[in-house]
């Protein structure tokens, strides 16, 4: 699957960020990139559904798992087309836009990047989640700061309000997680752990330390799981 040769095409992509260069080395690309990294999406899908039934892991090429290599540059500073890095999206099957939790993993030449949860949720969703930690406080204290949890995660990431949420009890134990807008956690690892035999099977090992977590996010959006 992922090779010596995917890290050196990402890192040569990221360092000839031009539509010339990438012209010249697309047989490349598919060879030592995508179709490698398809194959690994195929192989962690019967593992995401050991975890949940619910959980996509589609190797289409358009549409799936897969995030666009062409940068969306429309407004942003930064012109360059590609981005140097392979990333996938494992989402809920049921989930709407806006409001969908589930598994990432972003690849670069030089490091590994591993997510859980839901990130940038649209104001509907936060809501829900919110309403969800004041109900069930104990629960959502297990599920991020369990022994599973933290013994891969280093707490949620993201940002937060400044103040409480309007209605909500700013003296409640959970405020700071109230706060909160987004509800995520990740890892990162340096990039030769993709290089593995058991790669696939350490990441699935990954994203289960945070089923209790992912369980809650679900259940407050009212998502099986």
């Amino acid at each position: 699957m992922l090779t010596r040769k995917t890290l050196t095409f990402l890192k040569e992509l990221d360092a000839n960020n031009n539509r010339d260069w990438f012209e010249a080395n697309k047989a490349r690309y598919k060879d030592e990139a995508q179709e490698p990294f398809l194959e690994f999406i195929r192989a962690m899908e019967p593992r995401l559904q050991k975890l949940s039934p619910h959980i996509l892991a589609s190797d289409k090429k358009v549409g799936g798992a897969m995030m666009r290599l062409h940068r969306d540059v429309r407004f942003s500073k930064d012109k360059t087309p590609y981005d140097p890095r392979l990333a996938a999206r494992f989402m809920h099957a049921r989930g709407k836009k806006g409001g969908t939790p589930g598994y990432y993993i972003k690849i670069d030449a030089k490091s590994c990047i591993v997510g859980t949860g839901i990130w940038r949720p649209d104001t509907k969703f936060v809501g829900q989640i919110r309403n969800h930690i004041v109900a069930e406080p104990a629960v959502w204290k297990s599920a991020t700061t369990g022994k599973a949890f933290r013994s891969v995660y280093d707490g949620l990431a993201g940002d937060s309000l400044k103040r409480p949420p309007r209605g909500y009890d700013a003296g409640h134990a959970q405020v700071e997680d109230l706060k909160r807008k987004d509800f995520a956690a990740f890892v990162e690892w340096k990039a030769k752990h993709i290089l593995e035999p058991d790669f696939p099977a350490k990441l699935a090992q990954t994203y289960a330390a945070s089923n209790k977590f992912m369980a809650f996010l679900c259940e407050a959006l009212g998502l099986p799981f």
